[in-house]
């Protein structure tokens, strides 16, 4: 026996769950995934990685702007479901759209619920500097990110894990949890565990002000912060020069002893003081450029010792 599906997702991590639900056999009669978007420089249109896999595998693409509308609605509810797989589609979804399948929508989260619900939760988990995280599949309710959870799956944080490879090891680990509960759904044997009220963090989206290094904050927190903002947005510094500061991107540190004012310069290997404490600055990228290791950025710019990074 097969189900009845639909996919909602948008991004890499979610196509990678796509292509799970595919490869176990299941009806995927429909996927929906955010509209296509002009990007770059060139500004092309750009399809999301769900839309592309799902037309490498033949399967019908819908990309409504609002799932509000009720002609979307409509049209979902005519698809007959016996569920729908979500994950981070990036739409709210109305009450009527979670009680159009037969047993309901489940979405896949990536973090150990009820801490970090939202839209940042893998950034959020490391710049905290939590030492385990996880992905989680729930029954999807009304509220954010705060349905029971049906199946569960620890993973740990590595002192070296950067938003980026943590991001990589959730998303093939959620995606491996699919087939596991899409089997335990058909037989009826899925287990719902109501999520705990106590612990409850929320992974807001990540702002500008979030990606601005502080140095006054400790070593620890600091090197958290850049582990988890790497790649993207990237925590940054300001670099003063003769005509206007230079953005420069930090995309990985590591804590080490030294004393000074927050933000100094210690030596001449980018050792810059913190609050307590210093940091090592190891992959660094000045605006407009590529990503580089320290020696290869002080070889282009001039960070002399005594220098206060803003």
């Amino acid at each position: 026996m097969t189900l009845r599906l639909a996919f909602m997702g948008t991004p890499e991590f979610a196509a990678a769950s796509l292509a799970e639900i595919v490869g176990a056999g299941h009806d995927v009669v429909a996927v929906y995934t955010q509209p296509a978007r002009r990007r770059g420089r060139g500004q092309a249109t750009v399809k999301t990685p769900v839309h592309q896999l799902a037309e490498l595998f033949g399967l019908t693409v819908h990309t409504p702007e609002s799932f509000r509308d009720p002609e979307v609605i409509a049209q979902f509810e005519s698809l007959d479901l016996d569920a729908a797989c979500v994950v981070a589609y990036g739409q709210i979804l109305p009450q009527q759209a979670l009680d159009a399948p037969r047993l309901g929508c489940l979405n896949l989260h990536g973090s150990l619920l009820p801490r970090w619900r939202g839209a940042a939760p893998i950034q959020r988990a490391i710049m905290a500097g939590d030492e385990v995280t996880g992905v989680q599949i729930m029954q999807m309710e009304a509220g954010l990110d705060t349905g029971p959870v049906l199946m569960s799956e620890v993973v740990p944080i590595a002192e070296t894990d950067t938003a980026s490879t943590l991001h990589d090891r959730l998303m093939s680990t959620g995606a491996q949890l699919w087939p596991r509960t899409l089997a335990a759904l058909e037989r009826g044997s899925l287990s719902a565990t109501p999520q705990s009220e106590d612990g409850v963090t929320y992974a807001k989206k990540i702002t500008r002000e979030d990606a601005r290094i502080n140095w006054a904050k400790p070593a620890s927190e600091v090197a958290d912060q850049i582990r988890g903002l790497s790649p993207v947005p990237g925590a940054y510094f300001e670099l003063e020069s003769e005509t206007k500061p230079v953005r420069v991107k930090v995309h990985f540190a590591q804590p080490e002893k030294g004393d000074g004012e927050p933000g100094k310069v210690l030596d001449d290997a980018l050792l810059i003081a913190c609050g307590r404490g210093a940091v090592r600055l190891t992959r660094l990228q000045r605006e407009g450029k590529g990503v580089m290791d320290a020696k290869a950025f002080l070889n282009g710019t001039d960070v002399p010792v005594g220098t206060v990074l803003g």
